[in-house]
């Protein structure tokens, strides 16, 4: 780095200053060395020639005052990581599943023991559990159910019943509190209970709330 006395003249000064200032800033330079070795032959310093060289190094000039390039602020200091927040690490063991059961039930006023008996018919407890129609996660949510449920990754079991506990919380309000009617509208989609007044006649989604309940009551 340059002394202070020095950088500042740099900075306040253009390329065509800069230059008219050297015979300034060698003055200053051997007022603090005396007896130094910076004098060239010719007349030339080595402060010029410094100058001359850098004019030469394309994008690279010592003295060119041109903005910096933007950073993007995840980028910045490397050294200590990236400035963006780091995503919470979540648990998928059984004991944290449930943990996370609890909570969403005590947020959305949905049974505990009600949310236990769909995941287990949904997945089984299994966090990474895919259907062949595309359903994801502890309980099973497709891609466009979990994107309006806010759920950015349904392999993470917190947001996973989160949003599936919300899901199953808005059946219940739309059916008046009907467990029943909540389940098949979870399993096959509202405008089909809708459509049928009632549990649709589809054997999978029958034997769907028929077992829910089994291990719920």
């Amino acid at each position: 780095m340059f002394s202070p006395k020095i950088q500042n003249y740099i900075n306040s000064s253009s390329q065509a200053q800069t230059m008219s200032r050297v015979n300034e800033l060698n003055q200053y330079i051997d007022s603090i060395y005396p007896g130094n070795n910076l004098k060239a032959d010719n007349n030339v310093s080595t402060f010029k020639k410094i100058l001359a060289e850098s004019q030469e190094m394309p994008h690279q000039s010592v003295f060119k005052l041109d903005p910096p390039p933007n950073v993007k602020t995840s980028s910045i200091n490397p050294f200590f990581g990236s400035l963006t927040a780091r995503p919470e690490k979540v648990s998928a063991t059984k004991a944290s599943i449930l943990g996370y059961i609890k909570e969403a039930s005590e947020k959305f006023g949905v049974e505990e023991k009600l949310i236990k008996a769909v995941v287990r018919q949904e997945s089984g407890f299994n966090p990474n559990a895919v259907s062949k129609a595309g359903a994801k996660g502890l309980m099973q949510l497709m891609p466009k159910t979990a994107d309006a449920l806010g759920v950015k990754d349904v392999f993470n079991p917190k947001e996973n019943i989160e949003g599936g506990v919300k899901y199953l919380k808005q059946m219940l309000d739309k059916y008046n509190g009907n467990k029943i009617l909540a389940l098949a509208a979870y399993n096959a989609g509202p405008n089909a209970v809708d459509k049928y007044s009632g549990v649709p006649p589809y054997k999978e989604t029958q034997n769907y709330v028929k077992s829910i309940l089994a291990q719920y009551l």
